[in-house]
């Protein structure tokens, strides 16, 4: 089975969509299965590894890995292949066009939508073409593809905007990683996490706003938004103008343990993003017994049992205002922390790795009937 990304896990700027595929493939190499990912270079990095039991080859820039790809995988350049796995990161790979009647499925996590003018604020013309391509081109070519997706949001997002047709879409939910589990103590001070790639569709600056207007009500509140990305410079001089600097922390790239131990001391996560297709960080908390107060956006709202294990938020001022009744009301987060633990134990990542190989198994057994 080939994998085609745009980024592997190793890559400086990865995300939950490069940890999503990463375990897939872990737990699909581990069933017997011969995987091969492809993507772009990785700063620093081999172009071909074994990791995880399975083949990585990192090859190609940003833009060139696409059509690179496609053609290595056309002439099996890499070996011969039996099915081909897509993820849809904004840019395809046009499978559709080239996979040659062999079995095939695509994740998509979402819809990028504004993401495009986000990403390429410098080029209003290259940010429509991709939303262009996105929203009108390239569903007519995948409009029988096989799309596996994070959350029932997400699939109402495909269905609406992109016009996919809902039977062809599966539903298969992120796992989390057993190491995240309850341990430790909570801070003393309030304390509000956020984590994840600093860049402008999570909207961290929007989240330092509120997380300073919510100082005002908790004056011993500190806070830390964990990640790295192009954004930080701006971040930081953002803290710096509100002059949060002593109780705000951006500390870059976390460890694994530290992440563990940041999620385990927090009384609350949050995220003012306004794109994601489930929202990893809000379920790895909740194994921790940390709930979520998060804005209500697709994806979050599948992740978050509100009023169980987690609040949404519609806007800035409820974004306050529901962090605001967490941290002053302890008995409201011991209910919340309880219902994040039982929501947590539903999700593993080898049930999403069998929800994707199931999805691929009935789309193979569809084309052999055919």
């Amino acid at each position: 089975m080939h994998i085609l990304a745009w980024r592997d896990l190793a890559d400086v700027e990865a995300g939950g969509s490069e940890v999503h595929i990463a375990e897939v493939a872990r737990h699909w190499a581990e069933a017997g299965i011969e995987v091969t990912l492809r993507t772009s270079y990785a700063q620093g990095q081999a172009p071909k590894v074994t990791r995880d039991g399975y083949r990585v080859i990192r090859k190609a820039g940003r833009y060139l890995v696409f059509p690179r790809a496609a053609l290595s995988e056309v002439a099996e350049r890499y070996g011969p292949w039996d099915a081909i796995v897509e993820v849809w990161n904004g840019m395809p790979f046009f499978t559709p066009v080239w996979r040659r009647g062999r079995p095939s499925i695509v994740f998509m996590h979402h819809v990028h939508a504004e993401m495009w003018k986000m990403a390429m604020p410098e080029s209003e013309r290259l940010a429509r073409a991709g939303e262009l391509l996105e929203s009108r081109i390239a569903p007519l070519l995948y409009r029988r593809s096989r799309i596996v997706t994070l959350s029932e949001s997400s699939k109402r997002e495909l269905v609406d905007d992109l016009r996919f047709r809902p039977e062809r879409i599966d539903v298969v939910p992120v796992g989390i990683d057993p190491k995240f589990s309850p341990g430790g103590e909570r801070s003393e001070a309030p304390l509000v996490v956020a984590v994840g790639r600093l860049v402008p569709v999570k909207r961290f600056d929007r989240l330092i706003r509120v997380l300073v207007r919510l100082r005002e009500r908790h004056p011993t509140l500190r806070a830390v938004i964990s990640g790295e990305g192009y954004e930080r410079p701006q971040l930081e001089a953002l803290v710096d103008e509100l002059g949060a600097r002593d109780w705000l922390e951006l500390p870059g790239h976390t460890s694994d343990a530290d992440l563990l131990a940041l999620y385990r001391r927090a009384w609350v996560l949050t995220s003012s993003s306004v794109r994601e297709g489930w929202g990893m960080t809000i379920t790895e908390a909740a194994a921790c017994g940390t709930p979520a107060v998060v804005s209500r956006i697709s994806g979050h709202v599948d992740a978050v049992e509100e009023g169980r294990s987690g609040l949404l938020a519609s806007g800035e001022d409820e974004l306050v205002d529901r962090l605001d009744a967490v941290l002053a009301d302890e008995a409201l987060r011991r209910r919340l922390s309880e219902g994040a633990l039982a929501n947590a134990a539903r999700y593993t990542w080898m049930n999403t790795a069998h929800g994707a190989l199931r999805a691929l198994a009935d789309e193979a057994a569809r084309r052999s009937r055919r």
